[in-house]
């Protein structure tokens, strides 16, 4: 404990004792009824400063909880002090029809506003907002209630044994529901919570045991100010100020969040409860014929006036039910939606990974076969063969290295990832595939024809996907042009709008109709045909490096592919080839 708790612990003690030796040895008089009143009030002060700090150093719901109890200890302070102002100043006893009582009775309201918020249990803002509401609604009662029944024998018709008795039992009623409130706190906190709650109740049940013990020392004509039975009163006083400076050394923590709801549909229920009510105490109110005419009416007009302003609260607390209910109504159709299409991407990825799977174990056994077939056609050309016989063994050959290039997508489909992205010159891509193919066309005896822009293509992507997607479209258009019987294949690249653009003809490059490949899908069993599975292979790398391919044959025009990818800005050259592997770096061919 710090030094300036000590001293005030120690000036509080102090003040304790004092109204004991003064108790024990002082007789009935001013004196004593000043010195009890004085160190009452600084007891109440002292236990509405320890608090204050507390309300300073937080922030939101906890700043608004040690608020709350700041308040209800600020109204029993400022109760005594009528007392001081009464015993003290003017000498006289406290009048029968204190309108200090109703101060004394809403100094618990706060006090039960603070336990309404839980600052142990952490909440969201939606329900902070509603349990607010509700205990605004709850704080409304109580001073109806107060209304109802005490103030109408202080001012409507004054009666002082019927004041007396309303407010005694209305008073009690309020106690007993805060210390069962604060009993229900304590017993679902943890930790510093639980510690200061326990404090907190064994305050509040010393303070309502010594105040019934001086109702009764009253109805028995043995209690004056300053006598014995103040010092439990006094007790419960000074014990706040422990509370408040002990909880300054271990300010309590909010605990985990807690999935039970039952607090706020009690809570809420008791506010559905409060506002039922008014029609049976507006009914008590106009049967009671004990009472004057006068004060019955004055309790049908305030239960009307009631019933308004807490059905308007009722209807406001309503609506922000409805916009939460909404709004968790839209959020849960969204999630449904998002499941739903998690649900679609995980079968599709189960789909594809087992198609993956599947493609890559046949490309494997195919790749044996097709090594064999490769190796047999290079000996067959190597061999003394007729013209014609030497031209089928190159059309071997060529659909050999066609069905090993088909198995390379296959395996490179079946692998695919993230691609590792870095800058790309396309013209030297275009060069290297051209080189790589270059056994295709000339065995079919195909010439090619190329025409690159001076400047580079920057593109950003994967060198070996790009390299691979530009092998598979001009083999593919090799074969094709060779299906036709034409004898030239052109390869084109040039730069238009921030897009690298490739084409592959054999056709005119004023091309006027040109498709996208995904929009129409190339009849596969037409001889002209690209190879469908092929492509789509390339379609997907190409998604990855946001392009695209475009094509259109046509019988009379000839076949015609363009490959779309965005281009960057240039960058400064370390290599002639950037982006390009080493072993696919050769000569500039054309």
């Amino acid at each position: 404990m710090r030094s300036y708790a000590k001293l005030w612990t120690a000036a509080v003690a102090a003040c304790l004792a004092t109204l004991v030796v003064a108790a024990l040895a002082l007789p009935q008089s001013f004196r004593l009824t000043a010195l009890s009143d004085v160190m009452q009030c600084l007891l109440l002060f002292s236990g509405t400063v320890s608090l204050i700090p507390h309300a300073v150093r937080s922030r939101g719901r906890l700043r608004l909880f040690w608020t709350l109890m700041a308040t209800g200890m600020g109204f029993w302070f400022a109760y005594q002090f009528v007392w001081i102002y009464f015993e003290v100043l003017r000498r006289t006893d406290v009048p029968d029809l204190c309108a200090g009582d109703m101060i004394l009775f809403l100094h618990i309201v706060p006090l039960m506003a603070a336990l309404a918020l839980r600052p142990h249990a952490p909440q969201d803002e939606y329900a902070a907002r509603l349990r607010r509401l509700d205990f605004a609604l709850m704080m409304v009662w109580w001073i109806y209630l107060y209304v109802l029944i005490v103030i109408p024998w202080q001012y409507v018709t004054p009666n002082i044994p019927a004041y007396n008795d309303d407010l005694n039992s209305l008073y009690l009623i309020e106690k007993v529901a805060f210390l069962g409130t604060l009993f229900l706190s304590w017993m679902g906190s943890k930790g510093g919570w639980k510690t200061f709650y326990a404090n907190l109740f064994g305050a509040s049940f010393t303070y309502a045991a010594s105040s019934h013990l001086a109702n009764w020392a009253i109805g028995h004509h043995s209690y004056y100010s300053g006598s014995l039975y103040d010092i439990p009163l006094a007790v419960s006083m000074a014990w706040i100020t422990i509370i408040g400076l002990r909880t300054h050394e271990r300010e309590p923590q909010a605990g985990v969040r807690s999935t039970s709801t039952s607090h706020g549909v009690w809570l809420a229920r008791l506010g559905m409860i409060a506002a039922f009510s008014l029609p049976l105490f507006a009914a008590w109110a106009m049967l009671d014929d004990a009472v004057p005419p006068r004060i019955r009416s004055f309790r049908v007009v305030l239960t009307l006036a009631a019933a308004v302003l807490m059905g308007a609260m009722v209807f406001v607390r309503q609506r922000l039910l409805d916009w939460e209910l909404l709004r968790l109504l839209t959020h849960s159709r969204e999630s449904f939606t998002n499941l739903k299409r998690l649900q679609a991407q995980i079968t599709e990825s189960e789909k594809l990974a087992s198609i993956g799977q599947l493609l890559g174990g046949a490309a494997h056994e195919l790749n044996n076969p097709i090594t064999a077939m490769l190796g047999y056609s290079d000996l067959l050309l190597c061999t003394p063969l007729t013209p014609e016989q030497s031209e089928l063994a190159g059309r071997i050959g060529q659909h050999a290295r066609r069905t090993r290039s088909l198995v390379a997508s296959l395996l490179s489909f079946a692998k695919q990832g993230p691609a590792a992205m870095a800058p790309v010159d396309l013209n030297t891509l275009l060069r290297t595939a051209v080189k790589l193919s270059q056994p295709q066309w000339q065995a079919l005896k195909i010439q090619v024809r190329t025409e690159y822009p001076q400047e580079l293509l920057l593109v950003r992507g994967d060198s070996n996907q790009l390299l691979q997607v530009c092998v598979q479209i001009i083999n593919d258009a090799i074969h094709a042009v060779g299906q036709r019987g034409s004898r030239t294949l052109t390869i084109a690249a040039e730069s238009k709008n921030g897009i690298a653009i490739i084409h592959i003809s054999d056709a005119s490059l004023a091309d006027t109709k040109i498709q996208t490949l995904g929009n129409v899908a190339p009849d596969l069993d037409s001889p002209e045909t690209l190879s469908g599975l092929g492509l789509s292979a390339c379609q997907g790398i190409l998604e990855q490096h946001q392009g695209r391919i475009l094509w259109r044959q046509d019988r009379n025009v000839g076949t015609t592919i363009r490959v779309e990818i965005p281009v960057i800005p240039p960058v400064p050259q370390q290599s002639s080839d950037p982006g390009v592997p080493v072993m696919w770096r050769p000569q500039p061919f054309s």
